[in-house]
């Protein structure tokens, strides 16, 4: 299988904490919501197929295994927002307010 984030998939993941994996999460979200808003498709699933890499290496990080919870609920509402229904009806600006609070929070710690 071909990873997107090769550096990231050969450990250097682990080195993140769990802000800062998150905010580099809603990179990618925030780029495939944004794709997705001007019609883009193709380049929006591949942005979202990159999200979803990184949400696997969180939720595979074994720092983690006690703390899924967040991680396992937050990819779940990105696949519903993408792929279900929608049914926790979420918006663009809502995925994008709650990755940015991860995102802000990594950027303080700095």
């Amino acid at each position: 299988m071909t990873t997107a984030h090769p550096s990231l998939a050969a450990g250097r993941w682990q080195t993140l904490s769990l802000v800062e994996q998150f905010g580099n999460i809603g990179s990618e979200v925030g780029r495939a919501l944004r794709w997705h808003a001007r019609g883009e498709h193709e380049h929006s699933l591949h942005a979202l197929d990159r999200a979803l890499e990184l949400f696997d290496l969180t939720i595979t990080d074994p720092r983690w295994r006690t703390r899924l919870k967040e991680p396992l609920r937050a990819r779940e509402i990105v696949c519903d927002y993408f792929f279900g229904g929608n049914t926790h009806r979420s918006t663009a600006a809502s995925l994008e307010q709650y990755f940015m609070t991860f995102a802000t929070a990594a950027r303080m710690r700095r």
